[in-house]
């Protein structure tokens, strides 16, 4: 006999485009796979197991804050965190609750940076103590994909291979200096400001407000960088 009960449908949250910084902008431009490796170096980690969690990200997302699971799956963001788990309603700490209590957009790539830092040093039991006791890669590789990620599938020799490409580009300062914009090979294009600016400018973006600074021709987050700001552009 029918009680009257209609089944819940999971409704999965894409990006809209008012959250999607603009073409062109600092935020648009920066490489994520630096950004994101320079932030957790910053953070302590070695070279090593930071891109171990960059080798994670790259077979998750790309590495790309706007990612949405193929298929329409529950993953979005730079660690596929899952609709009706840690993107929007864990209890112990989602994506979502953490921009929303800093007034911050949760697609936004510092945002999530921020939620994985979290997530390894105050909500705890995702790792940590193995990242860093991590020494190699396939190691530090391993860590992360078991603790954080915690996946079916995992293909961790793609991971590996990752995070190998990772420390080879930006373990020792490397990377690509092409800016695509015309300027010389340390310069970066700013839309804010409408012109090329040095190495080593940080400016305000008026596409998400957050800081970025022109690193090797490319913009990366202001604080995952640790040379000194030539210059400042604020709002």
């Amino acid at each position: 006999m029918m009680t009257g009960c209609v089944a819940e449908v999971a409704v999965y949250e894409a990006p809209e485009d008012s959250d999607l910084p603009p073409e062109g902008s600092e935020a648009a431009l920066t490489n994520n796979q630096r950004t994101a490796f320079n932030y957790f170096v910053s953070k302590g980690l070695t070279k090593v197991q930071s891109a171990g969690i960059v080798g994670n990200m790259m077979q998750e997302s790309s590495v790309s804050p706007t990612a949405v699971e193929f298929g329409g799956g529950p993953g979005r963001g730079i660690a596929q965190w899952s609709v009706g788990g840690r993107w929007d309603t864990d209890r112990a700490g989602n994506v979502k609750a953490f921009a929303a209590a800093r007034g911050v957009s949760r697609w936004a790539m510092t945002t999530q940076l921020d939620f994985v830092w979290h997530e390894l040093t105050v909500v705890g039991g995702y790792g940590l103590s193995e990242i860093r006791a991590a020494t190699t890669l396939a190691t530090a590789v391993y860590a992360f994909q078991s603790k954080f990620e915690r996946c079916g599938t995992c293909a961790q020799a793609k991971r590996i291979t990752y995070a190998q490409q990772v420390l080879s580009a930006y373990g020792g300062g490397g990377g690509s200096t092409d800016t695509g914009a015309g300027g010389a090979a340390d310069e970066c294009y700013s839309s804010t400001l409408g012109r090329n600016v040095a190495e080593n400018t940080c400016v305000q973006s008026a596409a998400d407000s957050a800081w970025y600074q022109c690193s090797d021709g490319e913009w990366v987050d202001r604080y995952s960088n640790p040379e000194a700001c030539v210059s400042e552009h604020p709002l």
